[in-house]
């Protein structure tokens, strides 16, 4: 009875600040809807149930989800929208909470990227596109496909490096290795990727023996600190890897990146940011459920902290670009794609997982739509380099399309 009066109290606050597309169905036989025609049904078996909504953050109904503790009827875009509803009809002048700051440990960070990465590569190719890449896709037209603007990506990272024939290059968080593979074929470069994932290893060297590149394409299975400090790059690329650094280790981060890089070399970060300025955890619980079921130990600093922390690494910002309506359009193409295959995803994953995975690419999806969180392409190079002199004045090079430099 207890939860059920303050159930009926959060029903009632709930209606009273907005008109929510849901309706919901209790054990018993009572509904309740929140709008004249909803699109979104949510069932709640058992009154222990109840408790996911006492009251309803993104972290407690997601869990509840996941969990199969309450039954979900309706599209993973208009489910989350809903969900983004609740939450926020009775949690909108809570604080953001503070991120949870793990140590980051090399041994830390490759359980965190084997949870994520490793699911199976199988399971991957359901949603993605055929060169595997899992970045935010770079649209130049409304028409593009996935795949084109993939492709176009890869491109837009490797022209704003000006990379050219002979230069080392080093992708650090090479993902399946599609970004190395294109600056060996394209770009004539001698490429070399890193990564955690024994899953994206293994198809990158497939990859790079199927296209006879193994003289002047290379990937390593080991963390960004285990890098020869020896070795030295003219041009380097980081693409969605900064994320699993940790803000506390930022500035450690491009430390490395710069005893990397040549005098003259320059370097592309591409990653996810946090909207808000203290760096906090996306809002109404949102941050907790991700660092729970999709991406432990993920911290996404603010802008102005990397900014801070290139500069105190003596790097220094040369351009910078936001994608984060090109990240909220690739979200959509993957989740819908996953959406499409379905029945084999639950095969692989199971149903659980699954449920996860259905609420983490809507969510993304909505979350960059509404500012949520943003992505910055940073191109920069070592503070005094005389790379900065050597660029052009505009950023026409920048958009020559699939044109190398």
């Amino acid at each position: 009875m207890f939860f059920e009066k303050r159930f009926l109290n959060t029903v009632e606050q709930i209606r009273s600040q907005a008109a929510v597309p849901l309706r919901i169905e209790l054990w018993n036989g009572r509904r309740f809807d929140f709008c004249g025609e909803p699109d979104v049904t949510v069932t709640i078996p058992r009154p222990s149930a109840l408790r996911y909504f006492l009251p309803p953050s993104l972290n407690s109904l997601g869990e509840a989800f996941v969990e199969g503790h309450i039954q979900v009827q309706g599209s993973p875009r208009n489910v989350f929208r809903v969900a983004e509803g609740l939450a926020r009809s009775v949690s909108a002048r809570l604080p953001a909470a503070m991120q949870w700051l793990a140590d980051h440990s090399p041994a830390r960070d490759r359980a965190a990227i084997e949870y994520h990465y490793d699911v199976s590569n199988d399971f991957y190719a359901l949603f993605l596109d055929p060169a595997m890449v899992y970045s935010c896709a770079y649209y130049r037209d409304e028409a593009d496909t996935l795949e084109t603007a993939q492709s176009q990506k890869l491109d837009h990272i490797l022209n704003k490096l000006r990379l050219a024939p002979g230069e080392k290059f080093l992708d650090i968080g090479c993902g399946w290795g599609a970004l190395i593979l294109r600056a060996a074929q394209r770009y004539g470069a001698v490429a070399t990727g890193i990564t955690l994932s024994k899953n994206q290893f293994e198809h990158a060297r497939e990859q790079i023996a199927r296209a006879g590149l193994a003289d002047r394409c290379q990937v390593l299975l080991c963390d960004y600190r285990d890098l020869d400090p020896g070795e030295a790059y003219d041009k380097i690329a980081s693409v969605g890897m900064f994320e699993h650094v940790g803000l506390k280790n930022l500035r450690t981060y491009f430390q490395v990146i710069h005893g990397l890089l040549k005098p003259d070399g320059l370097v592309l970060n591409h990653g996810i940011t946090s909207s808000d300025v203290e760096s906090r955890w996306i809002g109404m619980g949102a941050g907790e459920f991700i660092d729970r079921y999709v991406f432990p130990d993920g911290e996404l600093p603010h802008l102005s902290l990397a900014l801070r922390e290139m500069a105190g690494a003596d790097l220094e910002a040369l351009d910078i670009e936001s994608l984060r309506r090109h990240y909220a359009r690739t979200c959509e193409a993957w989740s819908d794609r996953l959406e499409a295959h379905s029945a084999e995803a639950v095969r692989m994953i199971g149903e659980r997982r699954y449920r996860i995975w259905q609420i983490y690419l809507a969510g993304c999806a909505y979350g960059f739509a509404h500012g949520w969180m943003n992505l910055y392409q940073i191109l920069c190079c070592k503070s005094q380099s005389t790379a900065l002199s050597r660029q052009p004045l505009t950023r026409d090079y920048m958009y020559a399309g699939a044109k190398r430099p």
